[in-house]
């Protein structure tokens, strides 16, 4: 049984608090998660997931401190797998076809959606109204590069350049980066 993103939160600042048990529960908790979180998107590459699984773990536990104790923890936890996956896909130099980067980048969570949405559309903000744009209507609303050029009146490759402009100055924000 997976544990809920109460519970998940709850082990986390136990943890932050000094409860080793609790951090401990968290990490085996967290397995499961993580392993099918990678297998979704790392199909035929097992030895892979257990790689990302472990290196993941390691992040969280290294990062702990960076938790906000006002914020969902999945959203925190995703946001590191996402991280560990995309350095892993650079390492290895492996390829990803377009359409698998909504797949990859997209926050999971549980209960938090409306919550997400508003941060996404503050984040998308903060962008050129065209990346902005580019972005929510590819990532967000699910269209695809050729019907969000078409509605827009933009080329295809236009609207590819947005998007990737703006997740790159959108990643670099949320390092805290000048981008």
């Amino acid at each position: 049984m997976q544990a809920s993103e109460a519970q998940l939160k709850a082990w986390m600042i136990a943890g932050l608090g000094g409860d080793a048990v609790a951090h401990e529960l968290l990490l085996r908790a967290l397995v499961p998660l993580l392993t099918s979180f990678y297998r979704r998107r790392m199909r035929d590459a097992d030895s892979d997931v257990e790689d990302l699984v472990q290196e993941t773990l390691i992040s969280v536990h290294g990062k702990r401190a960076t938790y906000d104790r006002d914020r969902p923890f999945t959203a925190w936890l995703y946001a590191i797998a996402r991280y560990r996956l995309i350095d892993h896909v650079r390492r290895r130099k492996l390829s990803v076809p377009i359409e698998d980067v909504e797949t990859i980048l997209m926050a999971e969570g549980f209960e938090e959606a409306l919550s997400a949405r508003m941060d996404v559309e503050a984040l998308l903000s903060t962008l050129s109204p065209k990346q902005a744009r580019a972005i929510r209507e590819t990532q967000v609303e699910g269209l695809s590069i050729a019907e969000a050029a078409e509605k827009a009146g933009l080329g295809e490759s236009d609207v590819k350049v947005s998007v990737h402009r703006g997740l790159k100055t959108l990643a670099a924000r949320l390092r805290g980066e000048r981008p």
